[in-house]
């Protein structure tokens, strides 16, 4: 390290120079540990980006360490299924776990709004509510009870609305479908009468390719084109009202969190934070280009009906409101969120939503 270079250089020029050296090099070595973790992710490695977010991380740890923090990535199946990541990080099987909070749904509902809820924020919204609205610290409340330190670790932006071998027209079509969607949103598409699936992302194309399911979510067209619904799923619907700005979370063991030196937390804190920017950015970046190459190679690219978006609106907020009875956890931390969530929305159709529809009709019109 350039601190230890220093110390021994000054050393050399006087005694009271290396009298002091010998203090404060132990000092430096116990500040900086040498430690080897491992990181389960949900996400399968095909998946660049998601999976890749927890090897920026844990890349961005090392470097910033001399190497003397090592984090080691296992993708999803690796070490434990995708969707066990959060209960092996809790009792201790790993250290670290790099997921999503909406697929514990199950476990506690809270932890769907560390994620995204449906008709909910977008990236920077969530953002804006995790850092300036009190959203780390409730959402960490919450996860304490399952001996775990979260922070945000990713962001995909607003994700599309799944791909379905029929057209879907009415809410009638949504009747019997047997659906891959997770958490809340699956409560959601269940009033409009779907069978709602919560599957792994490795996992997906099995099941739309041997019929077990009808129609399947997942991001958007960089990820999804990899991992080839287009062969079997014709129609692409968007947006992805449910996951307008989906977090993704690095989870740390609760007791091996309060171990580490505050250097070191730090540290971890900021490559949660430049793996945040990475991963919604490579999005931003890939999307286009692979959904231009979605629907000239066949895809038919199709906005949903208002009729089901209205009639899916109006069964969130009933949701919403039986979770909060429910729920103590979910009331606490969605009477926080929600009236941030509709500052923020009427803040972004003054200047955001504006300049975004002028362009947009700008570019409808070919005139970029």
């Amino acid at each position: 390290m350039q601190r230890r270079k220093f110390l021994r250089n000054a050393g050399a020029g006087g005694a009271a120079v290396a009298a002091s050296t010998a203090l404060a090099a132990p000092a430096i070595a116990q500040s900086m540990p040498e430690l080897k973790w491992r990181l389960a992710s949900s996400f399968p490695k095909s998946l660049d980006t998601l999976y890749g977010a927890g090897e920026v991380f844990a890349k961005y740890i090392q470097e910033m360490t001399d190497n003397r923090f090592q984090i080691r990535v296992f993708a999803s199946g690796e070490i434990v299924p995708g969707l066990q990541v959060l209960d092996a990080v809790q009792n201790g099987t790993i250290e670290m776990g790099h997921s999503a909070g909406t697929y514990y749904f199950g476990k506690e509902p809270a932890l769907a709004i560390d994620t995204a809820l449906p008709f909910g924020t977008n990236a920077r919204q969530q953002e804006a509510w995790m850092r300036w609205g009190g959203g780390r610290e409730l959402i960490n409340e919450v996860y304490k009870d399952y001996n775990i330190h979260s922070m945000p670790c990713g962001n995909t932006g607003a994700q599309m609305g799944g791909w379905f071998r029929k057209e879907i027209k009415t809410l009638d079509d949504m009747k019997g479908l047997k659906f891959r969607i997770a958490g809340i949103a699956g409560l959601i598409c269940a009033k409009l009468g779907a069978v709602p699936q919560q599957i792994a992302g490795g996992e997906i194309y099995p099941a739309l390719e041997k019929g077990t399911i009808d129609a399947a979510e997942w991001v958007g067209p960089y990820d999804d084109q990899k991992l080839g619904f287009n062969k079997i799923a014709p129609y692409y619907m968007y947006p992805g009202w449910w996951e307008g700005g989906p977090q993704t979370s690095a989870y740390v063991n609760l007791a091996k969190w309060n171990e580490l030196p505050n250097s070191y937390k730090r540290i971890i804190e900021a490559a949660a934070a430049n793996a945040n920017t990475w991963m919604v950015s490579k999005y931003d970046a890939e999307n286009p280009k692979a959904l231009r190459e979605l629907v000239t190679g066949g895809t038919k690219l199709l906005p949903w009906p208002t009729p089901i978006m209205e009639a899916a609106f109006a069964a969130s907020n009933e949701i919403y409101a039986d979770l909060s009875a429910k729920s103590p956890k979910f009331k606490k931390v969605y009477d926080n969120w929600r009236p941030f969530r509709n500052e923020e929305v009427l803040w972004f159709r003054v200047a955001e939503g504006s300049f975004d529809t002028f362009m947009a009709r700008m570019s409808a019109a070919n005139k970029l």
